[in-house]
């Protein structure tokens, strides 16, 4: 089955597939699927990235449309041009029909449609289409510090991949953080055990909303000394599930099984008291056992689908209501998410190793390998999860 989400001439097409998993994919008008991008995208099937470099992929292929382009006429300064006009905060002469009512990228945004475009134009060099702009973008780097502290074996390191279309200036702290005291003023204003449960597991996990609203119960290991005997503190595993019936899933895809009823594998993420009260507090007088064959942790509290799996867009209303009630504007998931990697860095004296194992993020420079690992029985590891905790009491 597949699902048509319309934008404009070329659209973005949704795969379903009887497995359960999703894939993505860019057609035209008519239905036939645009091949180069297709084949491109095929590379990055299954994995989340696939949806997002999709829909920054169709802009794009609708502005060379735009520009009566072809992919073997396109150069760089057209590729320069284009990222300067979808971040451009001003209207061009001409106007911009192909992104109409769309706000222009942030400084984010532009950071990923520069690697989509660096990669699906080096995807048709290597199929022999423009050659010579493939080799305007394969360029390389000297290393940074910072990139040396990214990697256990940074001093071998000699060169690294570059972007000529990447927006300059790096940023530590995320433009989108939560305000200050947003955590309190959300506990405040929220009306249910659940959702105190998804406040406090956003801002004290860094889970991503796909993530915790992919949680099974089977997944959490909330006592000291659980029998998957991956870490001794309590902890979660995020395991990726792409048959959930809520169609949530996790971003990233760590080997995980099931042995002797208990999960091993997934991705290990430490839990803060706050977390572990909260599940309780909702388990034990919100969570509806008799509709929960399913097993997930979070379900709907009320009308007729009361006891099934609360989908991710119903926990982004549900912030989106509590932060107009606290006066805080739209709240979206994700700023938890910037926040609690912030506060990481912070309480770990800038340790990147860290913040990556804390809040279970992937360099982008690390593309097939994670040299450094922080073992989660780490002194400096606990010791920092453990102050941001003591800080949001």
């Amino acid at each position: 089955m597949a699902m048509r989400v319309v934008v404009g001439d070329l659209r973005v097409q949704r795969i379903d597939r009887r497995s359960g998993r999703r894939s993505w994919t860019i057609v035209w008008p008519e239905g036939t699927e645009h091949r180069e991008a297709d084949r491109f995208l095929r590379e990055h099937d299954g994995s989340g990235t696939q949806r997002t470099y999709a829909y920054l992929l169709v802009d794009h292929l609708r502005w060379l449309e735009r520009e009566c382009l072809t992919l073997d006429r396109v150069v760089l300064r057209d590729l320069e041009r284009y990222m300067g006009i979808v971040g451009a905060e001003v209207t061009m002469p001409l106007g911009e029909p192909w992104r109409a009512g769309k706000r222009p990228y942030g400084h984010a945004a532009l950071s990923t449609t520069a690697a989509c475009l660096k990669g699906f134009y080096l995807h048709q060099a290597a199929l022999g289409v423009n050659a010579e702009l493939g080799r305007r973008l394969d360029k390389r780097r000297l290393p940074t510090r910072v990139d040396r502290r990214r990697a256990f074996l940074g001093h071998t390191t000699s060169s690294m991949p570059a972007n000529p279309l990447a927006p300059s200036g790096l940023r530590r702290r995320h433009p989108k953080m939560l305000p200050d005291g947003a955590r309190d003023r959300l506990l405040a204003s929220v009306r249910s055990a659940r959702d105190r449960l998804v406040v406090t597991w956003l801002a004290d996990g860094g889970l991503r909303i796909g993530e915790l609203c992919g949680l099974h119960l089977v997944d959490l290991h909330l006592r000291e000394d659980a029998a998957c005997g991956q870490c001794r503190s309590p902890h979660l595993h995020v395991c990726h599930r792409p048959d959930n019936p809520n169609r949530a899933e996790a971003k990233t895809k760590h080997p995980w099984r099931v042995e002797d009823d208990a999960v091993t594998g997934g991705l290990v993420k430490r839990v803060s008291p706050a977390m572990i009260h909260t599940y309780f507090d909702y388990m034990s007088t919100e969570y509806r056992c008799g509709r929960a064959d399913h097993g997930m942790l979070l379900v709907q509290l009320h009308g007729v689908g009361a006891g099934l799996p609360w989908a991710p867009v119903g926990a982004r209303r549900m912030l989106a209501r509590a932060g107009d009630r606290a006066g805080l504007g739209k709240v979206r998931p994700h700023q938890f998410r910037h926040s609690f990697t912030s506060a990481v860095l912070d309480a770990s004296d800038g340790n990147l190793l860290i913040a990556r194992d804390a809040g279970g993020w992937a360099s982008a420079a690390m593309v097939d390998e994670v040299y450094g690992h922080v073992d989660v029985h780490d002194r400096a590891f606990d010791a920092a999860l453990r102050r941001v905790w003591e800080q949001r009491r």
